[in-house]
């Protein structure tokens, strides 16, 4: 998977343009922005890390989370993804050109996953609910493989909603905080969510009220003590208006844990790092130095066989910048 496949280098000028209306709509709100402490252990010292965007990023002393503090609040946040121009650029004109690619390099991995999981622990039938279903691909990929009797998808975006609901889904248009699911659930899967939500922990014990005992959670987000994202510091990706909290593998797994939760694997699979790692190196954000002689000619190496090693070094060594934790409901 590349990285043109998934965002499309002739459509991201439209897309900065959407996304810079959301931020002007963010910045007309700063004033009722709040401070928060630490959202994996509370603690209040921090040391301030820098701005991007017109947010405060910060990191914890205690645990390495990266936050942003002072933040919306959750109405406003709740607001911003419900009104999102951004959002409605991708749905419109990026989503529909990379749907595909998505499709068999990110969601077809992703119901693998389940699958195995569930054959693994001898689960079958009962409900799965994917808060954050977007264009309902993973649940698309998920009902091929009859795993489920039942598929809930909570998506808060008007346009993401409508397509869930088009392909057949029981579709609840709200964010998580406003939805009472009807019976307990077997799996709940949230695909790069919680890096965007106010307060995570309350995040995680809704999961943990509507999951049936020894339920799921699947989560992924960005690792920000990862390859790409250590390397690239502040001009990541992974730093941008909405990810306003950013774990590493261990501050994820502990912030799951203190909420009633055994963490089962944690595995970083992304698939990118080598390559914004060396248009990082083309456009100035990565100095060859940082990387050292040997790590600069292995990214830059023209031999597509040696990336794709390098990558897969990576992920064996929970060091690529996007992770993924599963998590059983403790009794």
């Amino acid at each position: 998977m590349k990285i043109n496949q998934i965002r499309p280098d002739d459509l991201m000028a439209g897309q900065a343009a959407a996304m810079q209306k959301d931020l002007d709509w963010l910045a007309a709100r700063k004033e009722s922005f709040v401070d928060v402490p630490c959202p994996v252990c509370g603690t209040i010292a921090r040391r301030p890390l820098y701005e991007k965007f017109g947010l405060d990023h910060n990191l914890c002393e205690e645990c390495g989370t990266q936050y942003v503090s002072p933040r919306p609040t959750a109405e406003i946040l709740g607001a911003f993804y419900a009104g999102s121009e951004n959002y409605r650029y991708w749905a419109k004109h990026i989503f529909p050109a990379s749907r595909e690619a998505r499709r068999t390099g990110i969601f077809q991995p992703r119901a693998a996953i389940v699958a195995d999981l569930m054959r693994r622990h001898g689960l079958a039938g009962g409900a799965l609910v994917e808060v954050g279903a977007a264009h309902a691909l993973f649940c698309d990929e998920i009902r091929k493989l009859d795993l489920f009797d039942r598929l809930v998808a909570i998506e808060p975006t008007p346009d993401m909603a409508a397509e869930c609901r088009e392909l057949g889904f029981e579709t609840i248009e709200a964010p998580w905080e406003n939805v009472s699911l009807d019976t307990p659930v077997q799996v709940v899967a949230a695909f790069e969510v919680i890096e965007h939500l106010f307060d995570p922990g309350a995040f995680l014990h809704w999961c943990h009220a509507n999951l049936v005992a020894d339920g799921y959670v699947l989560f992924t987000c960005p690792n920000i003590a990862g390859f790409e994202t250590i390397l690239l510091g502040k001009a990541s990706g992974a730093v941008d208006h909405e990810h306003i909290n950013l774990f590493t593998p261990q501050s994820l797994c502990r912030l799951i844990q203190s909420c009633g939760f055994d963490v089962v694997e944690c595995s970083t699979p992304g698939e990118l790092d080598v390559e914004l790692v060396r248009r990082g190196l083309e456009t100035g954000d990565v100095e060859a130095t940082s990387l050292g002689p040997v790590l600069a000619q292995l990214v830059t190496h023209p031999d597509a066989e040696v990336a794709h090693n390098l990558q897969n070094l990576l992920k064996l060594a929970c060091l690529s910048s996007n992770m993924m934790v599963l998590a059983r409901k403790r009794a």
